[in-house]
């Protein structure tokens, strides 16, 4: 069975928000670590404001972003909306109707990961619906001070399990958690 995966850039303040303050953190171990992620995965699932961006900038990123480029403009990415209307562009599909049942059926697919980018308002509905398998949390060491948080308000209590850290030189530190598992 296929697992999502959250990947998220957020702040030391827990902002994900136009995550351009990430650019200050560059390194090779970073670099690699979102290829290892990317290859393990042959999908995206995103909300419709993280699409529109990705559509318009990476098309046009594909001969300085290499094969990692290449595996994000040639994966299926299956779009949550409830304005954007079919055909959507590059290589994605609309999913509509009850979320659960329509990201349940995508998880029964055949296939590898499929890996969630920004969409914050998809991450929380995912988050409410227990359709998240692992949250891979990239900590940028950095206080932006405003704007949209990972896990908005609302949200009921949801208990995890650290499986794994990893730490850059560079200060960014992954944080990988499973939902907890109950009752054992």
């Amino acid at each position: 069975m296929r697992r999502v995966i959250v990947s998220e850039f957020v702040s030391l303040d827990g902002v994900m928000e136009d995550p351009s303050w990430t650019f200050q953190f560059p390194s090779k171990e970073q670099d690699k670590f979102k290829f290892a992620e990317m290859s393990a995965s042959d999908a995206l699932l995103l909300g419709r404001v993280t699409y529109e961006g990705f559509a318009a900038a990476w098309p046009q990123m594909a001969e300085q972003t290499g094969e990692y480029g290449a595996m994000m403009n040639g994966y299926p990415k299956f779009v949550v909306s409830t304005t954007l209307e079919e055909p959507l562009e590059w290589n994605a599909s609309l999913v509509q109707g009850d979320i659960a049942e329509e990201i349940s059926r995508l998880k029964q697919q055949p296939g590898r990961d499929i890996l969630v980018f920004g969409s914050a308002t998809l991450v929380n509905t995912l988050v409410e619906q227990d359709l998240v398998d692992e949250y891979r949390i990239m900590v940028f060491p950095v206080v932006v001070g405003g704007g949209k948080r990972l896990f908005g308000d609302g949200i009921d209590t949801k208990a995890l399990e650290l499986v794994e850290t990893k730490t850059f030189g560079s200060g960014v530190v992954v944080l990988t958690y499973r939902p907890a598992r109950t009752g054992e």
